[in-house]
């Protein structure tokens, strides 16, 4: 069996549980979600049912304190949620119709080998097998199997003592206050002695993430796994990347979680749309009435903050998500400066003079760009900031040049279906070009890829991003 994926170019994608952010964990929509994202493998926990079946759960008990080991697979099925608890034949048969690696982490002992051999039996080739407990992996090694067995290694535990006759040293250290300091060259050193790689904790934090994935490391897990390797556009072509009204296929749009999707994939944009509530209070919505993507009734226009915060905005996409809130103008700023990100803000129903004044409070101003259906809410933003960047719409103008008179654009946005010959003229002026395309064709996208404007605002920033991976993509245009 060839190990050769043992030396990766850049940390492995371990999604924790799968996309567990964005699904219940160690459920199949989980391991769904982390495909989109691109993760390279999913982290699995699992356990044996009294009849013998490997089971995918990470504690080893229900909340009603009935052991997983006491319970034959048909009872567990019965007391379990639809999605919770599938079986790890049916977890591994989708893997490898994905084309993904499997991490067990195998919680209890008595699951080792059959995992092992299961994983051998359905001709895994990417596997990693291991846990907290050193027995499991002593067992492991003595039982032959041809994959990486890996050594979890707590906080505060010696990781050379822990993972002595590991292959792989597991640090799960999330929870000390800057891990990432502990991995410096002494470390790597002693692990280049002992002949050991190194996989990391499950890391959510932006900072400690772009530190985390510059080490010489085997792979990282998080709840994020589109986090641990971002979208960098092409050296000869730095596209940028809006997502429409976040990453809206991964989580329910305008909301934070929409947001945080996009900006730990590495896109630069998040567009979203502000609305001012009835006690003057700015929150990023998209509809003027409620209904929906809330729980709610009505025009937005016509509640408080403190009532359009009590809504689940959430629900309708996922049960995942019930409960996910209305964000204020304000979240969605704090999140971008968390990310570096920038932002592309339509005027809904609020007027632009306290989205600006809350742009420039957080610092925002050069990272964001403005529009509206209401030409006068663009006409008052440019009184009040001759500074702002403004975007006009090719569709809106007989003639191009009707465009770049009105407002001085900082960037022109292009459908599918306008003149993009003018865009070597655009490009003349250094006027930045943008692509707007709401669908999911790949011949489309191609044809976008192909035209290499200096943005694209989409709603399946993962399909394109994947697309962009082609060396196609780095080929000059014509």
């Amino acid at each position: 069996m060839s190990l050769d994926w043992l030396s990766p170019k850049r940390p492995l994608s371990i999604a924790h549980g799968g996309a567990s952010a964005y699904a219940r964990a160690n459920t199949l929509a989980a391991f769904e979600v982390a495909h989109q994202l691109g993760a390279d493998f999913w982290e699995v926990d699992l356990h044996l049912s009294a009849d013998g079946k490997i089971v995918v759960f990470h504690d080893d008990c229900f909340e009603d304190g009935r052991a997983l080991a006491d319970l034959t697979y048909e009872q567990i099925r019965a007391d379990a949620d639809p999605d919770v608890a599938p079986l790890f034949s049916e977890v591994i048969k989708i893997a490898l119709q994905r084309d993904v690696g499997i991490y067990a982490d195998i919680k209890a002992h008595a699951a080792a080998i059959p995992a092992a051999d299961m994983l051998l039996s359905h001709g895994v080739k990417r596997a990693i097998l291991g846990g907290f407990d050193r027995e499991i992996v002593r067992t492991l090694k003595s039982h032959g199997t041809p994959y990486p067995v890996s050594a979890l290694v707590p906080p505060h535990a010696d990781p050379f003592t822990h993972a002595k006759g590991a292959d792989i040293i597991h640090l799960c250290w999330e929870n000390l206050p800057r891990p990432q300091d502990l991995l410096d060259s002494e470390f790597f050193d002693r692990c280049a002695e002992t002949g050991q790689k190194v996989a990391l904790w499950h890391e959510e934090d932006p900072t400690r993430m772009a530190e985390m994935r510059t080490k010489p490391v085997l792979g990282i897990c998080s709840d994020l796994p589109q986090m641990i390797n971002p979208f960098t556009g092409a050296s000869d072509w730095p596209v940028q990347v809006v997502c429409h009204r976040g990453a809206n296929v991964i989580a329910p749009e305008n909301t934070l979680a929409a947001a945080r999707a996009a900006f730990a994939a590495g896109f630069s944009h998040v567009e979203i749309d502000v609305h001012v509530t009835s006690d003057g209070e700015l929150v990023v919505f998209h509809d003027p009435q409620l209904e929906r993507v809330t729980n709610g009734v009505g025009p937005i226009l016509d509640h408080s903050l403190a009532e359009l915060r009590a809504l689940d905005a959430g629900s309708w996409f996922s049960k995942h998500f019930a409960g996910e809130k209305i964000p204020t103008l304000t979240e969605i700023l704090e999140l971008a400066n968390l990310f570096d990100g920038k932002l592309y803000i339509e005027f809904k129903s609020a007027s632009p003079l306290p989205v600006w004044q809350a742009v420039l409070a957080h610092g925002l101003e050069k990272r964001c760009f403005f529009w509206s259906f209401d030409d006068q809410k663009l006409q008052d933003l440019r009184a009040i900031a001759p500074e702002a960047n403004i975007m006009m719409r090719r569709q809106d103008f007989p003639t191009l040049q009707a465009t770049l008179n009105n407002l001085a654009p900082a960037l022109i946005e292009y459908t599918i279906y306008e003149d993009w010959s003018e865009f070597e003229q655009l490009q003349a002026l250094n006027i930045p070009i943008m692509i707007a395309y709401n669908g999911d064709d790949p011949d489309v996208m191609e044809r976008i890829i192909k035209a290499r404007p200096e943005m694209v605002n989409i709603n399946q920033p993962f399909m394109f991003a994947k697309m962009c991976s082609n060396t196609r993509c780095t080929e000059a245009p014509g």
